[in-house]
């Protein structure tokens, strides 16, 4: 599958920024399970461009002098693979860095975070589910039960909600269940790590900013399998990734520092739509 997407994220505020900086992870990039073909952002700044250590390309821009928006628009196509290749039986995709990259071990994907932290509870509560070890059949049940724990409902959770919360609260969204997932997988030695990324769906338009998990099937080979917990399945032609890191906070599209801005309203328009 092809998609056109136009990704728009417009701030306002009733009191003028004085002097902003923001990271954007809003630039897919190509790899065994997807091709970008186009992408373009606009900020109301200059652009850098760089890659983290987890793979991600990262743009910088500093704005200086008032401003009451901010608008930022992520537009391009991406033709997705339809799912992974098959190794070893697993509908699995090895990630390796390209030729010079420097990038973090999976098993740097072990540790823990603040919104991955695993109380006793969740850890009893997955251990059943890879008792008999971590092939895809065990983890595509553990993120069933997680569906089944952490009911999918909106506004009861925000950005800084952790996976502990959300697991006590019994309910959250897509960013929730997969950082439950995560920290589970950690919980229990298995490398994991958030996926920032796009869902195509016209039925389900509150979808499309969307997110899920990645678990490491094996560190030496950089094999990996990517899961939907929402959908209960394996990623496939519906997903559009665009960003990998620990938890929400290092996958988050947009991150930003501010001096001054009271008042802040959001608003975030995404459209995807399949392209010829």
């Amino acid at each position: 599958m092809k998609y056109r997407i136009h990704h728009q994220t417009v701030y306002q505020y009733t009191e003028p920024v004085r002097r902003s900086v923001h990271e954007l992870r809003l630039a897919p990039r190509s790899g065994p399970l997807q091709s970008v073909q186009d992408w373009q952002l606009s900020a109301p700044g200059n652009l850098t461009e760089a890659r983290d250590g987890f793979g991600n390309i990262v743009h910088n821009f500093t704005m200086a002098g008032p401003a009451r928006t901010i608008a930022i628009t992520a537009t391009g196509e991406v033709e997705v693979q339809g799912g992974a290749g098959q190794h070893g039986g697993h509908h699995a995709f090895v990630d390796q860095p390209d030729s010079g990259e420097s990038r973090v071990s999976p098993l740097y994907f072990v540790s823990t975070t603040p919104l991955t932290q695993a109380p006793q509870g969740m850890r009893a509560f997955a251990a059943p589910y890879v008792a008999a070890g971590h092939d895809l059949p065990a983890l595509l049940a553990l993120a069933g039960g997680i569906a089944d724990r952490v009911r999918y409902k909106a506004n009861t959770t925000d950005v800084g909600t952790s996976a502990a919360q959300a697991f006590q609260l019994g309910s959250g969204v897509c960013q929730d269940q997969a950082q439950v997932m995560v920290a589970a997988c950690r919980a229990l030695g298995i490398p994991a790590r958030y996926v920032s990324g796009y869902f195509y769906d016209p039925a389900a338009t509150a979808l499309a900013s969307h997110a899920w998990a990645d678990v490491c099937l094996d560190a030496d080979r950089g094999l990996w399998c990517s899961i939907d917990v929402t959908h209960r399945c394996v990623t496939d032609a519906r997903h559009v990734r665009l960003a990998v890191g620990r938890d929400y906070a290092s996958a988050a599209p947009i991150r930003g520092i501010l001096e001054g801005g009271a008042g802040e309203t959001l608003d975030v328009d995404i459209a995807i739509t399949p392209a010829a």
